[in-house]
């Protein structure tokens, strides 16, 4: 009999029997298990939580049985995909963890160009299916991210000008709901909950699988990217040229710019090592014959520092942080939208950007445009269609000693560019304690529909480790 304590206290009892769970095909990984800390870990080594139980599931079967113990239990519940976010929600304490993981196949058809994928997938996956054809979608900034978590957030990454978000190019969904059934959601099949899910979290239920469009790019997968690197002394001219370019430029070409610290490693030049800069990321993924008339103004543009620019696998674009990036730093985000950089903020990104705390703190501002602004507000759950920006300033380091010292320069920095913001998050990017409000926010004026969705499919809130849309209306929220 297997047999769990918790401190919950909306059980009815200090020990749970986990006899209705012992069917499951999946490992049930308690605390006394020597793969618990290993199982309870994620991409931010700060989050440190002690779920009652890890199942990592081997099928839906599983998940939906997870889904009704939890239920019947009165237990918290987290769902585990890629374990990314920085606000840690793939594990909580005396949760009953839900942990995908070990569900990564993946199905491409390149005739009908879709790729079907798995729930615990990570982008390097579908980047690894769609490649092999010369297709990808767009799917963030680094290829360890989860597939789950990145999709029901929204998905901005260096396709985006050209496709849209990735949850754009969702056709559709497999759900298990709070109340234990199995549907698919998509345009024709409960098409509310199909437009909740992109956008609206993981408020909804537990998505196993996904379908997506994919698409041909470059030369059979082969983009032209990579970074550009300024002296941070270049920020106002640097931002302020990215800023008019932008817009200027076809879909297939982007780029993300910010404010970082050169790595002291070997593929960089020793002399540039440790060095504030200014980076902008850019990725073509058109012709190659017209790649030199689309990156003509980049190449005439300043002094770099140093130009990275070359053909690639957009899988090798898409990985090129990861190492850097890797499990187990400690981060502090923060996010907002922005429908315009002014030179007020760029003043503000110049001195924060001269006063990088630590090694791998950085601010990214991630275009919104082309493609992704064509879509009508309402028309998925993701509310900031005006084009722009996203920003993310992140406060990280391996030491957790060195934490605070980065988090604080993150909080200032955005207190002071917020004034000048969309006034909501990214719930991607957005900390655990960013408030309902900031939620609220996030979705502007698609907020009380979500609420209605959640009253139909979760009416319990048992979907509630998440940036939590209850299903109550605001105003009579405490």
């Amino acid at each position: 009999m297997l047999i769990f304590m918790t401190t919950t206290s909306t059980t009815t009892s200090n020990q749970l029997h986990l006899d209705d769970l012992a069917g499951v095909r999946g490992p049930i990984i308690a605390p006394d298990d020597p793969r618990y800390d290993q199982a309870r870990a994620v991409h931010n080594g700060a989050v440190d939580r002690y779920p009652l139980a890890i199942v990592q599931c081997a099928d839906v079967a599983d998940v939906i049985a997870c889904v009704a113990y939890a239920r019947d239990h009165v237990l918290p519940l987290a769902i585990r995909g890629g374990g990314h976010h920085g606000g840690g929600f793939a594990v909580w304490d005396n949760a009953l963890v839900i942990d995908l993981s070990g569900l990564r196949s993946t199905s491409v058809d390149p005739v009908a160009g879709t790729v079907r994928v798995d729930g615990g997938c990570v982008w390097g996956d579908v980047d690894h299916a769609t490649g092999a054809f010369g297709m990808a979608l767009p799917s963030g900034f680094m290829s360890s991210t989860g597939v789950g978590g990145l999709t029901l957030g929204g998905g901005i990454g260096y396709l985006t000008r050209r496709f849209g978000l990735t949850l754009d190019n969702l056709v559709s969904a497999d759900v298990v709901l709070a109340d234990g059934r199995f549907v698919t959601a998509s345009a024709d099949s409960h098409s509310d909950l199909f437009w909740a899910l992109r956008g609206g979290g993981g408020n909804f239920g537990v998505v196993t699988s996904f379908t997506f469009r994919c698409y041909p790019i470059g030369e059979h997968g082969v983009i032209i990217g990579g970074p550009v690197l300024y002296d941070i002394a270049d920020v106002e001219d640097l931002f302020r040229w990215y800023r008019d370019l932008l817009p200027t430029l076809p879909d297939e070409l982007s780029a993300w710019i910010g404010v970082t610290q050169i790595p002291a490693a070997a593929h960089f030049p020793e002399h540039l090592w440790s060095r504030n800069a200014c980076i902008v990321v850019w990725c073509y993924s058109g012709p190659h014959d017209r790649a030199d008339e689309a990156l003509a103004p980049v190449r005439a543009f300043g002094d770099p520092l140093l130009v990275g620019l070359a053909p690639m696998p957009y899988s090798v674009l898409q990985a090129a942080f990861d190492a850097r990036m890797s499990p187990g730093l400690h981060w502090y985000w923060k996010t907002d939208f922005f429908e315009q950089i002014t030179d007020d903020a760029i003043a503000v990104h110049r001195r924060y950007g001269e006063t990088i705390p630590t090694p791998m703190s950085a601010m990214h501002l991630h275009p919104i445009s082309g493609a992704a602004a064509r879509v009508p507000e309402d028309a998925t759950a993701f509310a900031y269609r005006n084009g722009g920006w996203v920003a993310v300033i992140a406060g990280i380091d391996p030491d957790p000693d060195n934490l605070p010292a980065a988090a604080s320069w993150a909080e200032q920095y955005w207190q002071e560019l917020h004034a000048s913001s969309a006034g909501g998050g990214y719930v991607n990017m957005m900390m655990e304690d960013d408030g309902r409000d900031r939620v609220r926010a996030a979705y502007r004026g698609n907020y009380d529909r979500l609420v209605e969705v959640k009253r139909r499919y979760d009416p319990t809130n048992l979907f509630h480790i998440n940036h939590n849309i209850p299903p109550i209306p605001i105003s009579n929220s405490a």
